[in-house]
């Protein structure tokens, strides 16, 4: 499901420009929206034909509502379930997984500043073994993207037709094959180099998303069953593994400061534990199951519902003292579970 949406909205991310869905026309000096001008008036003003106050209410029910809306939307859904746009529907989220599994089969790693390799055994149990044979597929790869994305951008701000017409006939202007080209580069580099550290620390729509995600401390999060952490012990650590933005599902919260929401990590946990009776060790929880993933640690030990892992042995709870609080066992990090989360 998950590889639909991004799919679909990475083609999206393509079309936009030539359907005339979504664009800012710089030789109309003006955007597109749906295929219909979407304009401020300035022009109109400057010719007498509108006032300052038609020009303030074009700005601001043009401009500034869009822009607060489509944010309060963004954030409004990171708040509740997370940085679900960056997981399902982010462009460069994509290309992020895509050279993952690419690196992966060239080097046994994800990025080549991790340190150590992944297991050759994956999470389904089948085996990868890296070789360097694949290293041009990732380099053409990583390139290919690059001058998608690159040509793309040029197409929100130039007509899309006239773009695609001269590269495909090789009369781009000057200044048009300079952009792609400088374009092009860095984001070969960022792709190739960087593609995790610009998904931490140097996207702004990922980081007001995760700043609204860790204000609500029942907003859905991966959760960790602490009481059968020794289950555990019999793995290689694969929800590590699949994480593509290098994280560690079975800590804290706050140590998750990045996670995209992608599930990754749960289906990864749930393929190693598929012959264990009492099933995967993560789940998504969120409300009061939240609490423990959000608060633990710092002296907190916050109440588990008693059917926060309801599929995962809930026999493993003992009863709660009070059924109408809907509060649960106290439950400690301990018994395996300190070597698991940390």
């Amino acid at each position: 499901m998950r590889f639909l949406f991004r799919t679909a909205f990475f083609l999206l991310f393509l079309v936009a420009p030539p359907l005339d869905l979504l664009r800012f026309d710089l030789t109309l000096g003006h955007a597109i929206l749906f295929g219909q001008p979407w304009v401020i008036g300035v022009d109109r003003f400057a010719a007498g034909d509108i006032g300052a106050g038609h020009l303030a209410l074009n700005v601001l029910t043009r401009v500034l509502l869009p822009i607060l809306a489509v944010g309060a939307l963004i954030i409004g859904v990171a708040y509740k379930w997370g940085r679900l746009y960056c997981g399902w529907l982010c462009p460069h989220f994509s290309v992020v997984e895509m050279i993952n599994d690419l690196m992966q089969r060239t080097l046994g790693k994800h990025s080549i500043w991790d340190r150590q390799r992944l297991p050759e055994k994956r999470a389904d149990g089948s085996l990868l073994k890296p070789s360097k044979i694949w290293w041009p597929v990732t380099l053409v790869a990583a390139l290919g993207f690059a001058f998608l994305w690159a040509v793309a951008l040029l197409t929100y701000l130039l007509p899309p037709m006239e773009i695609y017409s001269n590269l495909w006939h090789a009369t781009l202007t000057p200044n048009h094959a300079r952009f792609i080209g400088v374009a092009t580069l860095l984001l070969f580099i960022e792709f190739t180099l960087a593609r995790h550290l610009f998904c931490r620390f140097g996207c702004a729509v990922g980081l007001f998303q995760s700043l609204a995600w860790m204000a609500n401390k029942r907003a859905m999060v991966v959760g960790f069953d602490h009481i059968r952490g020794k289950a555990c012990t019999d793995c290689n650590s694969a929800c590590d593994n699949a994480c593509p933005m290098r994280l560690h599902p079975r800590t804290l919260k706050r140590s998750m400061f990045t996670c995209t929401q992608c599930g990754q990590c749960i289906q990864a946990c749930e393929q190693v534990q598929q012959a264990n009776p009492q099933g995967t060790l993560l789940q998504w929880v969120d409300e009061a199951c939240a609490l423990d993933k959000s608060d633990r640690g710092l002296g907190h030990h916050p109440d588990v519902p008693r059917d926060c892992f309801k599929q995962t042995g809930t026999h493993a709870l003992s009863p709660s003292p009070s059924p109408a609080s809907g509060r649960g066992v106290r439950v400690s990090a301990g018994e395996g579970a300190t070597k698991a989360s940390k």
